[in-house]
């Protein structure tokens, strides 16, 4: 019993050893990666007019998808639009790098577009992903009343046999 014990205790001594030997190469592999991201988000002023528009453009598209979760026909709108949105970016972005003197303080439009990327297709595509999976649990909600609705006239049906 003991020898199990001991046998047991350095496998358990093994495992927490590789734990934390693959949670410091995951924190080392990761660090380039946050410091990127850190160094994009304080490289934007945030207090630029056309940033608070956008920014407040996706929350209230956000809003409105929200709202209308029970119209399926105006849902479907919405995420073609918003697919289209992200089809245009590279249009979008090439057409705002050749005029971002007239609206912002610094050229964020680089050729290959990750500023538009991370800032409107990135929520565009969070906002689409948000109404399929919306439709897909309408869809499911309405097969079950189907299918309800299918019982119910089969036991009529049976029911009427009978008399």
């Amino acid at each position: 019993m003991d020898n199990v014990k001991s046998v047991m205790d350095e496998h358990f001594d093994q495992v927490a050893d590789l734990v934390q030997k693959l949670s410091s190469e995951l924190h080392t592999g990761m660090r380039p990666a946050i410091d990127n991201f850190l160094g994009f988000f304080h490289a934007i002023d945030w207090k630029e007019p056309w940033l608070m528009g956008l920014l407040a453009f996706h929350v209230v598209l956000l809003l409105v998808v929200i709202i209308s979760r029970k119209q399926t026909n105006f849902q479907m709108c919405l995420f073609l639009l918003a697919l289209a949105g992200v089809y245009l970016a590279e249009r979008l972005n090439s057409f705002l790098g050749k005029n971002w003197k007239s609206f912002a303080g610094q050229n964020y439009f680089d050729s290959q577009g990750l500023f538009l990327s991370v800032l409107w297709s990135g929520p565009l595509l969070v906002i689409a992903m948000i109404i399929l999976i919306n439709t897909l649990f309408s869809l499911c909600y309405m097969i079950v009343r189907w299918k309800r609705a299918e019982l119910r006239h089969r036991a009529r049906v049976a029911r009427s046999k009978k008399d």
